[in-house]
């Protein structure tokens, strides 16, 4: 920017630092903050303040919490005998939109440090099934069998969530691994 918008630039390099948001987003949403809705940036500043000095890991799972533990584990009526294994916390999230799934969750995050917590779970919650839902890659099917290698010991069904065509998606917008899972893994109708 011009000499003189030193404190409009600033806030503007910091929201283009978000995920998403370009340098023309940006310099929108700024102006907006500045000069249309200043109040509302306010909120936004606190809501944002508060958050990052209210909200850290779920000690259990490693989801998002404001407590000791999440909502989720901490809810005696959710089926603890089922673990959906994520690779992140926002994942946890977007299962629950969903609300098809009642059981407990495992963050990944960092599966080197988190392997001994994973298998002392599954002793102390007598974990009966394991869900991977970790986005479909070469990698995370690495990460599959080393989870099911380490947990050989103990006798738990282990499931992965389904893949393929997403509904409402043309087939030549299909990449070709979505694809193959897709006719591998048919079912009958």
């Amino acid at each position: 920017m011009k000499k003189g918008f030193k404190k409009f630039d600033e806030l503007v390099q910091s929201l283009e630092s978000l995920p998403t948001i370009g340098k023309k987003s940006a310099i929108r949403l700024a102006f907006y903050m500045v000069m249309e809705n200043s109040m509302n940036a306010l909120k936004i500043a606190h809501a944002i303040e508060d958050a990052i000095r209210n909200i850290k890991k779920c000690s259990r799972c490693g989801g998002l919490s404001e407590d000791e533990l999440c909502y989720i584990c901490s809810d005696e009526l959710r089926d603890s005998s089922t673990l959906c294994i994520v690779e992140n916390a926002k994942d946890v999230l977007v299962i629950e939109e969903s609300n098809e799934y009642n059981g407990k969750y495992f963050v990944l995050d960092n599966l080197d440090e988190r392997i001994e917590d994973l298998k002392n779970l599954v002793e102390k919650e007598k974990i009966k099934e394991i869900i991977f839902a970790l986005t479909p890659s070469v990698a995370n099917d690495a990460i599959i069998i080393f989870i099911e290698d380490k947990l050989k010991d103990f006798n738990i069904e282990f499931t992965k969530i389904a893949q393929g065509v997403p509904t409402g998606v043309s087939l030549e917008n299909v990449d070709i691994l979505s694809l193959t899972k897709a006719m591998k893994d048919r079912v009958k109708v």
